[in-house]
């Protein structure tokens, strides 16, 4: 369980992120837009772990590590935004978020199943 100051510190590192990866992404990876969909900070506040999703990518792995070697440029940019608004700057871990294809693989199952109980 989170407490209230992970989950306040999380939202300050997803929100200003998010216009990172809004304004900056084409460096990184041009033509793909890039979503923080969660952020889990440590107890100490050392660590975020960084869950993105991203859109019109052809390959998310190749693009997550994109994302991972140039982390450290990305961790400077977010410490010029925060840094008023917390003491340190975390160690940013980027994974992929891959509930879109979960739903999406869900609901070919699923559609598959009903077509089935139709046919019988």
């Amino acid at each position: 369980m989170e407490s209230k100051r992970q989950q306040k510190f999380a939202r300050v590192i997803q929100k200003d992120l998010g216009e990172i990866f809004q304004r900056d992404a084409a460096a990184f990876l041009p033509g793909v837009m890039i979503t923080v969909t969660k952020v889990r900070a440590t107890a100490d506040l050392g660590m975020a772990r960084v869950f993105l999703s991203f859109f019109n990518a052809p390959n998310p792995n190749l693009a997550i590590n994109t994302i991972k070697t140039h982390s450290s440029e990305i961790r400077y940019m977010l410490g010029k935004k925060i840094k008023d608004q917390v003491r340190g700057i975390p160690q940013l871990d980027f994974f992929l978020d891959d509930t879109n294809e979960y739903v999406d693989r869900m609901d070919k199952i699923f559609s598959k199943i009903s077509k089935e109980e139709d046919t019988e």
